[in-house]
C-alpha cells in the first residue's frame, strides 16, 4: 500500500496549555477541523519540550502562561532542536511586550483566546502552509496605536510612580528617596500632566492595573 503524500497527512498540532478545560476545549475544535489533528497535549514547558520532542509536531499552539516559565521560554527550547516547527500563541494577553517577544522567539501567529474556533483553525492551516501572520510591522504598528503613557518621564518621576504604585505617602516617599516632601510633590505635579491624569489616586490605579496586567506577571500561577 502506498503511503499518504506529505500533503495528505494531516496537520499534526501540539496543544500547551496549563489549564486543561481549555486545553481539551481547543483540542475538540481542532480534531473536528479537516485536515489536522492533535498528537500530543502539554501543561507546563518541562513537559511541553519533552513532549515536541518525541512527537515532533508541524504546529505548536502555546500559551503565554505556564507554570514554570512562559510560552516564550517553550517556543525557544523547541525550536532550538526543531527549526522547522511552526508555532502559534494563543493566549488571554493583549499585550505589545509579549507579541514583541512572541515575534523575536520566533512565532508565525499571535491569536487572542476571545478568538472563534473556526479562526483558530483557519490560522493553523496558514502558518502550517508557510505563511507568516506576525511581523516587525504588526508590532510597530500596535506599538504606535499604544504609546506608553510613562515614556516621558524622567528616572526621579519613574521612582515616584513605583512608589505610589506601593502605596506610600508623600512623606514615605520622601523619606525613601532621601529629598524633601516638597520635591515630591512636585514630582507627581509633573507626572501627572505627563500622563495626562488629574489625581495621585488615579496614578495608583494605574500602576496597580499594570501590575495586573503583565503577561509575565501571573507567571507560576
Amino acid at each position: 500500500m502506498t503511503p499518504p503524500a506529505a500533503n495528505d497527512r494531516p496537520i499534526s498540532v501540539m496543544i500547551v496549555d496549563d489549564h486543561e478545560v481549555v486545553r481539551r476545549g481547543i483540542a475538540e475544535v481542532v480534531e473536528r477541523a479537516e485536515g489536522m489533528t492533535v498528537i500530543a497535549e502539554a501543561g507546563s514547558v518541562a513537559d511541553g519540550v519533552r513532549r515536541a520532542g518525541l512527537v515532533r509536531p508541524q504546529i505548536l499552539l502555546v500559551d503565554l502562561q505556564l507554570p514554570d516559565g512562559t510560552g516564550i521560554d517553550l517556543m525557544t527550547q523547541v525550536r532550538a532542536t526543531q527549526p522547522d516547527v511552526k508555532a502559534i500563541v494563543l493566549t488571554s494577553f493583549d499585550d505589545d511586550d509579549a507579541l514583541a517577544a512572541a515575534l523575536e522567539a520566533g512565532a508565525s501567529a499571535y491569536l487572542l483566546k476571545s478568538v472563534r474556533g473556526a479562526e483558530i483553525t483557519e490560522v493553523i492551516k496558514a502558518v502550517a502552509s508557510g505563511r507568516t501572520l506576525l511581523d516587525e510591522r504588526t508590532v510597530t504598528r500596535r506599538r504606535a496605536g499604544h504609546e506608553d503613557p510613562t515614556e516621558n518621564l524622567t528616572p526621579s518621576e519613574l521612582k515616584v510612580l513605583d512608589l505610589i504604585g506601593e502605596g506610600m505617602s508623600n512623606r514615605e516617599i520622601a523619606e525613601r528617596l532621601g529629598v524633601a516632601e516638597k520635591t515630591v510633590k512636585n514630582h507627581i505635579t509633573s507626572l501627572l500632566a505627563k500622563m495626562g491624569l488629574q489625581r495621585r489616586t488615579q496614578v495608583a490605579a494605574w500602576v496597580a492595573a499594570r501590575k495586573h496586567s503583565g503577561w509575565r506577571a501571573e507567571t507560576g500561577h
